[in-house]
């Protein structure tokens, strides 16, 4: 009883100090945000704070590291099975996770965020679907990561787009953009 006690303190001790957290990220630079203001709108003391995280980097890095790791788990259901991979159902996923997660995916995949998870996180569903790119053409593997690096940088140009519009354009309408624009479908 009293491990699920403390399972529940310690998530709730980690939501409220990533809520916190993200306030502040809306407002400043990560460099600027300080633990004391981290754990002043958690209403939770810094003993805490460093039991959980070294320091505001790692609390981002962490929050990163679940956002990836959702993201994967959303693509893994695609995966499982290529040969009846919906491209266009798989990305709408991920566009469903986004929106529902609008807060953070906006503070992420902005030019506050870290540019090395935002390609981490389109990096990982072009993996998925390299040998589409290659497969029956006369596109080497090289080149196919050339393109690649292209079309992550402007998905996430269109994410961004699309945050700033205010997410008005549907999961499926962003989905079937950017598959017809990846892989010319």
């Amino acid at each position: 009883m009293s491990a699920a006690k403390d399972d529940r303190r310690v998530k709730y001790t980690k939501m409220v100090l990533k809520e916190s957290f993200i306030k502040l990220l809306e407002q400043k630079d990560i460099s600027q945000i300080t633990i004391k203001e981290i754990c002043e709108g958690a209403d939770i003391n810094r003993a805490t704070f460093y039991s959980h995280y070294t320091d505001q980097y790692d609390l981002m890095h962490k929050i990163e590291d679940e956002l990836f790791d959702n993201v994967s788990l959303y693509l893994a259901g695609y995966t499982q099975n290529e040969s009846n991979l919906d491209h266009f159902e798989m990305v709408e996923k991920i566009f469903e996770y986004i929106k529902e997660n609008a807060q953070i995916s906006r503070l992420l995949l902005s030019d506050k965020g870290d540019l090395n998870f935002q390609k981490r996180v389109m990096t990982l569903i072009y993996e998925k679907n390299i040998n589409d790119l290659t497969k029956g053409k006369s596109i080497t593997k090289e080149v196919a990561e050339y393109i690649y690096a292209f079309m992550i940088t402007g998905c996430i140009g269109a994410i961004q787009k699309w945050f700033d519009d205010g997410m008005k354009k549907s999961s499926r309408f962003m989905a079937e953009l950017l598959v017809k624009l990846a892989f010319g479908m």
